[in-house]
């Protein structure tokens, strides 16, 4: 399915899309608020609907056949507490940062500890809430995690497709070794399951308590992140703990979730192979065998 769908075409769509978009606002003279909302709007729903529609259309499939709800709830504790992990090794690394930035830029460390206020515009804060909790990770699973990750496997090999699908999805974000980890779960989850549902459940649930902690003041738990520069130091040992300790389980998880995986997919795309055969094809391969 995904394997099928060119992924020169959806990322030439997108460059064509977004470059239409800038020229156009450009030429409008349009609002700060415009321009976000009617770029993201490109990004995430106009570009990855036509996209996926067109595709699966042609290929004469439903969506229904990579996101569905069968299984889904005996991998709610596994998401959840992935989810917990990436949590801690996001707060672990945003401590290390500070702890380098803060000697010779303090201003930095403030900054990053401050508030983020929410757009004014009730529409414009409820449009930018759906793209981050919602819109965003279902667009970006089926991109990153469908599209890319299927079409590298395909002419390479799964830890290809996992380390470079997860490299370019981690240029995109600030964190990027976090994101990169976050980008490497959502992949073997995907390939695990064989449900894009599990992956946007979990990218779903992620960006939903980062906007939280992000935008509701106070929302912070200050056992798991620095709310001021004077704790860069001061809690210095109980971040290191932290910071090593969710990095080691990160990859006891990408351990358990990979173990067996690249048997198990070779074994599912000989099956695919072999049902593509006719009955005269297949015998004629067992009796070569």
């Amino acid at each position: 399915m995904f394997e099928e769908m060119p992924a020169r075409h959806l990322f030439g769509f997108l460059a064509l899309a977004t470059g239409i978009t800038i020229i156009t606002l450009f030429e409008m003279s349009a609002s700060d608020q415009t321009i976000e909302v009617v770029f993201q709007s490109v990004l995430y729903i106009f570009v990855p609907v036509l996209y996926f529609g067109f595709y699966f259309w042609k290929q004469g499939t439903s969506v229904k056949n990579v996101v569905f709800f069968r299984g889904l709830f005996r991998w709610l504790p596994v998401v959840t507490g992935l989810v917990a992990l990436s949590f801690m090794f996001s707060a672990g690394m945003l401590w290390f940062q500070m702890y380098i930035l803060l000697p010779v830029a303090p201003w930095l460390v403030d900054f990053s500890n401050g508030p983020i206020p929410l757009p004014n515009s009730t529409f414009h804060a409820i449009f930018t809430l759906s793209i981050i909790m919602l819109i965003g990770p279902i667009a970006e699973e089926f991109i990153f995690r469908g599209v890319l990750l299927k079409r590298v496997i395909a002419k390479t090999t799964m830890w290809s497709g996992v380390i470079i699908s997860s490299l370019i999805f981690a240029m995109l974000h600030v964190d990027i070794i976090g994101a990169f980890l976050f980008g490497v779960l959502a992949s073997l989850l995907f390939l695990r399951t064989g449900n894009l549902l599990v992956p946007i459940l979990f990218h779903a649930v992620n960006n939903s308590l980062a906007s939280y902690m992000m935008f509701v003041p106070g929302a912070r738990p200050d056992w798991l992140y620095i709310l001021n520069s004077s704790e860069v130091y001061a809690e210095a040992a109980a971040y290191t703990i932290m910071l090593i300790g969710s990095a080691l389980l990160l990859m006891l998880a990408i351990w358990r979730l990979s173990f067996g995986l690249e048997k198990k997919l070779k074994d599912e795309q000989l099956t695919k192979l072999m049902d593509s055969y006719s009955e005269s094809e297949k015998n004629e391969l067992r009796d070569s065998l």
